[in-house]
């Protein structure tokens, strides 16, 4: 291995499979190199699936979230047998949120002919150099909902969630439907930002709309928010759609503190940031592409929160509801490539799949679509914290 590759999985000491273990057994555990052993684990026969997403950045609870999510499902595959009698084995890389790391974390698995998918990588850009880096591998779920990344032609990625055009198109009607038509925006200046800017303005166009505001942050990561709350606070349209990850608990607090007092919609990929608002999340509406965590009425909640429990994690989230739901798309791919499976079976095996339901969502690849799920709906923080939809 590289010393680049080395230093993307954090631990250049150790030989990359005894590295991967000790990652595992550190982190939010598959569970079965705890509980071999060393020693017995090495002899052992596993599937290897690779992840790397934000665990030290500003996107640390996004990250975090999924990996919690999909190591819930895959311990709880792995107490039941695995995959055709093979365990699964999920292998964190940490890439600090920059798709340069992203990159040479996404090459130093398809460096190792053992792991044969990656799983929900973080961010647009970090998402796009992870999907160039390994054309013939499956990138399973990737969290962004970048219109325009998904209609570049990439066959190995197969995503899970709704994209944003479908969140704001859902959280404009919804405002219609309410009789709000002052209607702004706050977006990051990069290809995420600029994607969501041209859904809003024609999630718009679709009511018969015209924009109230539209202010901007200078990147996804940029806590230089002042200037957009006070542009926000000071046109005071009706609603702002937030389009902010994990900044967006700064701009909330700008916009408040600027006298803002117009109601806040927020994109999935803000739900990340609920738990640092605080008392500020409270009546906060918002897109949701999974079902609440909390909505048991859906088989595949009453699945993850069963799993979750079971591996030990009791705060239930809609990122890690999101990452449980990747890992159950991913093992059904895996499951399709038989019992000896391959990168190229992954990929097939994931083609098709029609009409498989999670438990309340179903998924549809096939025929040459890539876009899984069409789930999308609106949510609200209530005045105790609780999540509404």
């Amino acid at each position: 291995m590289s010393e680049s590759k080395a230093r993307s999985l954090s631990m250049p000491s150790m030989p990359s499979r005894r590295q991967a273990i000790a990652r595992l057994a550190g982190s939010v555990g598959v569970g079965a190199a705890a509980a071999l052993g060393w020693p017995a684990f090495a002899q052992a026969r596993s599937i290897r699936v690779g992840a790397t997403f934000d665990n030290s950045g500003v996107e640390k609870a996004n990250g975090a979230g999924l990996f919690v999510g999909s190591s819930a499902y895959f311990n709880a595959l792995n107490r039941a047998g695995g995959i055709n009698g093979t365990k699964v084995e999920l292998i964190l890389a940490d890439d600090q949120f920059k798709p340069d790391i992203a990159k040479d974390n996404a090459l130093a698995f398809a460096a190792d002919s053992s792991v044969l998918a990656m799983l929900h990588p973080l961010g647009t850009r970090q998402a796009a150099a992870v999907i160039d880096a390994v054309p013939g591998m499956a990138v399973v779920g990737p969290n962004t909902g970048t219109v325009s990344l998904r209609k570049k032609a990439s066959p190995n990625t197969f995503w899970v969630r709704a994209n944003y055009d479908q969140e704001l198109d859902r959280l404009i009607a919804t405002a219609a439907v309410l009789g709000q038509s002052r209607i702004g925006i706050v977006y990051s200046e990069d290809p995420l930002g600029q994607s969501l800017l041209a859904g809003f303005k024609a999630a718009l166009a679709k009511v018969k709309l015209e924009p109230a505001v539209i202010a901007s942050t200078p990147g996804t990561t940029s806590m230089e928010v002042d200037p957009a709350a006070a542009k926000i606070a000071a046109a005071a349209p009706q609603i702002v759609i937030i389009g902010l990850a994990g900044t967006a608990p700064a701009f909330v607090r700008a916009l408040r503190k600027a006298g803002g007092k117009s109601s806040a919609y927020g994109l999935s990929i803000t739900a990340s940031a609920l738990g640092a608002m605080g008392d500020l999340a409270h009546g906060l509406g918002f897109a949701i592409v999974v079902p609440s965590p909390f909505a048991t009425k859906y088989e595949i909640v009453r699945r993850y929160q069963a799993d979750m429990l079971a591996s030990g994690s009791k705060e239930f989230s809609l990122p890690s509801l999101e990452g449980y739901m990747d890992a159950c798309v991913l093992a059904e791919g895996l499951r399709r490539a038989g019992p000896s499976p391959t990168r190229a079976g992954v990929i097939a095996g994931l083609e098709h799949i029609e009409g498989y339901d999670l438990g309340g969502v179903k998924i549809n690849f096939g025929r040459g679509n890539r876009e899984g799920s069409q789930f999308v709906d609106v949510a609200v923080i209530s005045a105790n914290g609780r999540l509404i939809s």
